[in-house]
């Protein structure tokens, strides 16, 4: 507000987030028009409660703070700031100008935190619960796009490498159950928000037991009012000037792990092989031709190459979580340095990580709604993989065949292993393809099951309990955790750019 150019105009910095990608209504929710909004409110619930609790504070005061706070002067705001140096006191007095009667009692016994911290909190609540129910459409409609493909084969990969088959629902239940995660976790971590309440300069509210001239429950009643009034169940008991760092980590925590959710490749210790999150996949399938994000009509996937159909938005999605990884390193360094019962290195810090992990994540979600909503599957090209590989994943099942038929098991695996050679030779020195099947057909060893290479060869034996699986996961943990969010489930989503 003191400083800085016209953040409005093409001749001033604006940051991308805002501009570009975040939605209207988590813009607004960082806005400064809302985060002054909230301050006066504050001030409004604090005189409110304190007139309540036997202060002087007359009616024509109360009503005039209530008719006034829309009313603010920003660029009056700006001036006091930069005379003052102090953002909290440049709008006591700007609220006061608009409330001349009012004026003496704003801010009561109050110190800037109370508007600042508090603001905060009702900030991240809300931007919290824009969040949920974006989350939970995108795990909807993953849900659906799992279910139609439940029994739809498809070639399961490890390290990158042909591994046994799969089927795309399965592989969609991948992405859907760590997205199931980070939907409880934000839930969990909403609900824990607790206000700070009115604490005072150092937390021990010494002004509001002077202001009550020593009454403890009427201090206690004063905090619990304003609590109730600003929408949460619990204040913190103990505070210093502000509250906890630690709760900055805990929020946005849980957004660097939806982040990790929609973008990393994670190496899994436990079992070799490595599980690509979502939007990384979605890319690799593209370039195998498998599945394909959305791609509009008039749209150009290069201004070089016309026939170009680049994943764009999975790549902004991945673009953008791992900006939003790195951002909860902030509030991390911020509560490590934090000295006694407070310092205001934190201030500027906080002004730009927190706003940018909400906008951060609101911009990937809205990205993330629109690609599940349009994914496109070409099950010829992923039949047509599976054809290429499954002979040799056939082999085992070939084997205990020729046993059942009567032959010997070391016999069946040396005339495989010297045809399997032969085909893999022709499919990497000569660019042919995988001839192995043909090569057993004509292979008189191999006659007690030539009968049976068809049914030995079918794609859907090869998936084990996949739709099976995908069913019960579905029914069991996904649709129980998305019932309180049905009535928001048809929203659909739009791209900024």
């Amino acid at each position: 507000m003191a400083a800085g150019g016209d953040h409005g105009s093409p001749d001033s910095y604006r940051s991308p987030l805002a501009s570009r990608y975040a939605s209207p209504e988590m813009c607004f929710v960082f806005s400064d028009r809302y985060k002054f909004r909230t301050w006066r409110q504050l001030w409004l619930w604090l005189a409110e409660a304190e007139q309540t609790l036997g202060l002087p504070i007359t009616d024509e005061q109360i009503q005039e703070m209530k008719s006034n706070l829309e009313n603010i002067d920003f660029k009056m705001a700006a001036e006091e700031e930069k005379r003052l140096r102090h953002d909290v006191m440049a709008h006591v007095h700007t609220f006061g100008h608009c409330c001349p009667k009012a004026a003496g009692i704003i801010h009561l016994g109050a110190t800037s935190c109370y508007v600042g911290d508090n603001t905060d909190l009702i900030i991240l609540r809300n931007a919290l619960d824009l969040l949920l129910p974006k989350l939970a459409r995108v795990i909807s409609r993953l849900a659906d796009f799992a279910k139609e493909r439940a029994s739809l084969p498809t070639l399961g990969f490890t390290h990158f490498q042909p591994a046994q088959l799969t089927t795309v629902g399965k592989r969609c239940c991948l992405w859907i159950q760590d997205l199931c995660m980070d939907l409880q976790n934000l839930k969990r971590v909403r609900d824990d928000l607790r206000f700070r309440g009115v604490k005072g300069t150092t937390g021990t509210q010494a002004s509001f037991l002077q202001l009550f001239e020593g009454d403890d429950h009427k201090v206690e009643q004063l905090d619990k009012m304003v609590t109730e009034k600003a929408g949460f169940k619990r204040a913190f008991i103990i505070t210093g000037q502000t509250y906890t760092r630690k709760v900055d980590i805990e929020v946005l925590s849980v957004l660097a792990s939806l982040g990790a959710s929609v973008h990393k490749m994670e190496f899994r210790s436990c079992c070799p092989g490595w599980s690509a999150m979502i939007c990384t996949d979605i890319r690799l399938l593209a370039n195998l031709k498998e599945m394909e994000e959305p791609f509009e009509k008039q749209q150009i996937g290069s201004s070089a190459m016309p026939y170009k159909r680049n994943p764009m938005r999975s790549e902004r999605c991945c673009s953008l979580a791992r900006h939003l990884m790195t951002l909860v390193m902030d509030p991390l360094q911020t509560a490590s340095v934090q000295w006694f019962e407070r310092t205001l290195d934190d201030s500027a810090n906080r002004r730009i990580c927190l706003a940018e992990a909400f906008l951060t994540a609101d911009t990937i979600l809205n990205t993330l709604q629109n690609i599940s909503e349009g994914l496109v599957v070409y099950p010829k090209v992923i039949e047509r993989r599976i054809r290429q590989e499954l002979p040799f994943m056939a082999t085992e099942n070939i084997i205990m065949a020729m046993v059942k038929a009567g032959g010997s098991r070391q016999d069946c695996h040396e005339k495989i292993r010297v045809l399997s050679q032969q085909a893999a030779s022709v499919v990497k020195q000569e660019g042919g393809d995988n001839d192995l099947i043909e090569r057993i057909q004509v292979d008189a060893y191999f006659s007690p099951i030539h009968s049976q290479l068809d049914h030995l060869l079918d794609p859907s034996s090869f998936t084990g309990r996949a739709s099976q699986q995908v069913q019960r996961f579905l029914e069991e943990e996904v649709y129980p955790l998305l019932k309180p969010y049905e009535s928001v489930m048809k929203v659909k989503a739009e791209l900024c750019l």
